[in-house]
């Protein structure tokens, strides 16, 4: 095994606060523990969550690190307990419950997938949250099958390019909504069936008018607060609402009557506190049904920007500017 220094460059700040206090700081290199693995990070996928957790808003899990970044991508160069000796030097992407802005980050072995030739390191890094994302929430909590209609709010945002994509490779008809024309544009030219600028049309009248006034059979919502009651009218019968964020609040009044008569299922999920377990019987299940599409070049992420690890307040910013189109992601060099 290569031999590894003792500390490392990682964005750790020691309080909440706006982008300025993500600044480089040296940090012990982490050691992986049973069943775990030391990745040498490439590159590390910025995400809301991410920011949320440096005002404040998102604190880590127990136990994880207080290092902000939950995707990344790079070469495995230490093993802990249990762990396949053969994995040493394989490159790889994976999810992690914080710790992804440093040099180096400890994974579940069990997490990993395999980064295939034609690949770079940031399209890796930028991955494994949205795949895991909409992969658990679309396709297995709202059961999407091929021939239904999915309303996706964000539809440039990480979450909404990779809905649209895997909405394309499984016969989903996705209907977006974005911020501007010029949004709603390059939603259409990645494959979303039709786009609703929020700021100028009403998206239930949209939807209504797109469906033939029958509704779509999925909404998968990062919004939450009063686009709930909204989203519920958008619902064709028998249809399945999914919140996987609240970005203009938690708390939402609705209407019981129009979700018994129309049968609705409300559900939801969040991804980071789950399970090393939960985390890779999803990551087998990626492996088998998606990868494929990602190893002969189907699947690719939409890759907004890239920062050094330095500039980490940089990414953040253009973040939470809101003209991002897909993802924004940090290299570590």
């Amino acid at each position: 095994m290569p031999e590894l220094p003792e500390t490392m460059d990682a964005i750790d700040p020691a309080g909440p606060g706006g982008p300025e206090v993500l600044e480089l700081v040296r940090r012990p290199v982490p050691e992986p523990g049973n069943d775990q693995v030391l990745i040498k990070v490439a590159a590390a996928g910025v995400n809301r969550p991410d920011v949320l957790q440096r005002r404040g808003l998102y604190p880590p899990p127990p136990g994880a690190s207080t290092i902000p970044g939950l995707e990344v991508a790079g070469g495995i160069v230490d093993l802990g307990n249990g762990a396949a000796y053969e994995m040493i030097g394989q490159a790889v992407c994976t999810l992690v419950p914080g710790g992804g802005y440093a040099e180096y980050v400890v994974a579940s072995a069990e997490t990993l997938l395999p980064v295939p030739r034609g690949l770079t390191r940031v399209e890796a890094a930028a991955l494994p949250e949205t795949l895991f994302t909409v992969w658990t929430n679309l396709f297995e909590r709202a059961f999407g099958r091929e021939g239904e209609s999915v309303l996706v709010h964000g539809g440039t945002s990480g979450i909404g390019t990779m809905a649209i994509s895997l909405g394309q490779l499984f016969g989903l008809n996705v209907i977006v909504t974005c911020g501007s024309d010029e949004k709603c544009r390059r939603a259409e030219a990645l494959g979303a069936a039709h786009a609703i600028n929020y700021r100028s049309q009403d998206f239930v009248d949209e939807v209504r008018k797109l469906t033939d006034g029958r509704g779509v059979d999925i909404v998968l919502d990062m919004v939450g607060g009063d686009y709930l009651p909204r989203n519920l009218d958008c619902l064709a019968e028998e249809g399945r609402h999914v919140s996987i964020a609240a970005q203009r609040g938690p708390n939402v009044e609705i209407n019981l009557v129009k979700v018994m008569g129309k049968r609705l299922t409300l559900t939801g999920s969040f991804l980071r506190p789950r399970s090393a377990a939960f985390k890779a019987m999803v990551a087998d299940e990626l492996a088998n049904m998606v990868w494929p599409f990602v190893a002969d070049g189907r699947l690719r992420p939409v890759i907004d920007s890239t920062f050094p690890l330095a500039e980490a307040a940089e990414a953040h910013r253009r973040m939470e500017a809101g003209e991002h189109v897909g993802k924004i992601v940090l290299e570590v060099r």
